[in-house]
């Protein structure tokens, strides 16, 4: 079997290449505030229907749609308008996000430029090898209940999103409720940060090599494999590793419901002194907190030093619907 020279295993083992989308004013703004929280080798982009909004966002690309219908007024709330530009502008969009290995879509639901770009782009993605993660806000429920086509629009945007499979984080701002007591912007901080560890650390498990291995290909098979999935990630001192899964399962701000027999890919970043008794710990921990699951995959990562902290993070697929109706903070 012939060999490569060197400078060919270099090119094949580039680092992987990703990027966060905001879409529409809500996802635009939390891209806005990931950037500032720092994403390296992450691309950055804001699209919307709104050009003063768009002019205002810290990003590196911008993408205004629907130029000649909407002037860059917005969509004042019109999906179909929005639609209709985004199919206009397909191709390009295709052109501009296909060499990225994973897509993380960020959009408010409930009005019409987030919602109606949020299952296109997510389609868009879908037949490529690009992973899309489609990230949705969910409005508080004093908004879903005194605001019917608000509620609508969350309905008819995540029945798209669920159809569509693969990954899919769902945001609660009924689960900020939980900070009440602080200043809206310092609430609304914690939720960028909260997103920015999930996007950091799915972007880490598949582009930093591990001894115990979970790449891109790894992810994408268990994606194929496992219907809606869903992202946690916690970290917690390595001498009570069981923490680890409850504060994952605990602590999201992610509003997900398991269905039977769920499965999850599982991995651990720690330093020298992560031992097999932990990891064996951990994964039973989780295997009995998701009800025996049908499938349980894990890698590891060892630094060469010591660290007190051991990091997981972890795939879970197997959801049910997301019901509207009996939104509540979800206890697994």
């Amino acid at each position: 079997m012939a060999s490569l020279p060197d400078e060919r295993f270099d090119d094949l083992a580039r680092p992987s290449t990703f990027a966060v989308v905001g879409l529409g004013g809500a996802g635009s703004d939390a891209v806005h505030d990931l950037a500032g929280l720092g994403l390296p080798n992450v691309r950055t982009f804001a699209v919307n229907t709104d050009a003063r909004h768009l002019a205002q966002v810290r990003t590196e690309e911008r993408i205004l749609l629907g130029q000649r219908q909407l002037r860059g007024a917005g969509s004042g709330g019109n999906r179909s308008r929005v639609l209709e530009a985004a199919t206009e502008s397909q191709e390009e969009l295709g052109r501009r996000l296909a060499n990225f290995e994973i897509v993380f879509l960020l959009a408010g639901l409930g009005g019409g430029t987030g919602s109606a770009l949020l299952p296109f782009f997510t389609s868009l993605l879908r037949p490529t090898e690009t992973v899309a993660v489609p990230v949705a806000f969910l409005p508080f429920q004093v908004e879903l209940e005194t605001n019917p086509e608000r509620r609508e629009n969350v309905v008819a945007t995540l029945a798209e999103l669920e159809a569509l499979g693969g990954l899919l984080l769902v945001l609660s701002n009924e689960k900020l409720r939980r900070y009440e007591t602080l200043p809206l912007p310092r609430i609304f901080h914690l939720r960028s940060t909260y997103l920015h560890s999930l996007v950091s650390s799915l972007v880490d498990m598949v582009e930093s090599p591990s001894q115990l291995n979970v790449d891109l290909a790894s992810l994408k098979s268990h994606l194929r494999e496992s219907g809606v999935s869903t992202l946690l990630r916690s970290e917690h001192h390595i001498s009570e590793p069981e923490h680890l899964v409850h504060q994952a399962l605990a602590e999201t701000l992610l509003d997900f419901e398991l269905a039977e027999a769920p499965s999850a890919l599982v991995h651990l970043d720690g330093g020298s002194n992560l031992t097999l008794r932990t990891l064996d710990r951990v994964l039973r921990t989780l295997r009995g907190r998701l009800g025996e699951p049908r499938r349980l995959l894990f890698g590891t990562r060892m630094h060469p030093e010591r660290r007190d902290v051991v990091r997981m993070t972890a795939v879970v697929g197997g959801l049910r619907p997301w019901r509207l109706a009996e939104h509540e903070p979800l206890v697994i």
